[in-house]
């Protein structure tokens, strides 16, 4: 019996795996293509495709995974793991899309009341108010990052430096973000998260050893007024925040008060102790 006999006894042309798979010859090229399903056999002489019957249940998996629009990376781990761990792959990855799609939702939200002219029923719910604060010594890191990337690095910076003020005299007040420019998913900062500290000169001797593995500074702050509005820990999530930041705008251009920095997040509370609804941070800008 020659070769060509035994693969066609063991195996499935392509056009008769596909209609036991409900799938099309071209989604099946398309997997190989994609190396998500390869045939089990490729003729050399005519390169005709075949694929072995077990292969069914997985070529059935690919295109439902594509349904959900999980990236081909995502896919062939979830298809090469075994049931409990591809499971808790899909798990995982359907808990991201679901935060997406509530973040874009609310920005639809958002964004329909600003079109719709709403905007100052908006800016309404926040209070804005300013303060004086005097001039101090920050440590800083600073990063180009893009917004699905901020969240954790906030966190991550601001505990770095949190540390580090131990040998800088101590946390004197609380910390915050200044961001330079926009970070969005198109424009990346810099952002700036700074840390206040008693020892100046404990501080320019920390920066100095860290060098540029942190992107570490110190920076003299003279006193300033700032602009702020408080908000809650669920307001920070994006596009909230963007609403909070306007309103500030909004209230400074109404009182006839020019920027006169950055603007930034101070986060004053314990976030991971912090509910939804309980203030953490106020949305501040330097006003002259």
């Amino acid at each position: 019996m020659t070769e060509d006999a035994r693969v066609d006894d063991e195996l499935l042309t392509i056009g008769a795996f596909a209609a036991r798979a409900r799938l099309s010859a071209k989604a099946l090229r398309l997997y190989d293509r994609l190396g998500l399903l390869a045939p089990a056999h490729v003729d050399e002489a005519s390169g005709s495709r075949y694929y072995r019957a077990d292969q069914v249940e997985r070529a059935r998996l690919v295109a439902l995974l594509r349904q959900l629009d999980m990236p081909l990376a995502r896919i062939a781990e979830v298809v090469e793991a075994d049931g409990p761990k591809a499971a808790g792959l899909l798990g995982t990855y359907w808990t991201d899309v679901e935060t997406r799609l509530a973040g874009q939702r609310t920005l639809a939200e958002y964004l329909r009341g600003r079109l719709s002219g709403r905007s100052s029923e908006m800016y309404g719910k926040f209070v804005v108010e300013t303060v004086d604060v005097p001039a101090q010594t920050v440590i800083t890191e600073t990063r180009h990052t893009l917004a699905d990337e901020l969240p954790a690095w906030i966190g991550a910076s601001l505990g770095r430096l949190e540390a580090a003020a131990e040998e800088c005299g101590g946390v004197t007040a609380a910390p915050y973000v200044v961001y330079h420019a926009e970070v969005s998913m198109e424009s990346d900062g810099p952002a700036q998260a700074c840390v206040p500290v008693a020892d100046e000169a404990a501080a320019r001797k920390w920066a100095e050893a860290k060098g540029r593995a942190w992107e570490t500074k110190v920076r003299v702050e003279p006193a300033q007024r700032l602009a702020y509005t408080r908000i809650t820990k669920a307001q920070v999530a994006h596009p909230q925040i963007l609403a909070a930041f306007e309103a500030v705008e909004e209230w400074m251009a109404r009182e006839g008060l020019e920027m006169a920095g950055p603007c930034r997040e101070i986060y004053f509370a314990d976030w991971d102790a912090a509910g939804p609804e309980d203030a953490v941070c106020d949305v501040a800008f330097p006003v002259r």
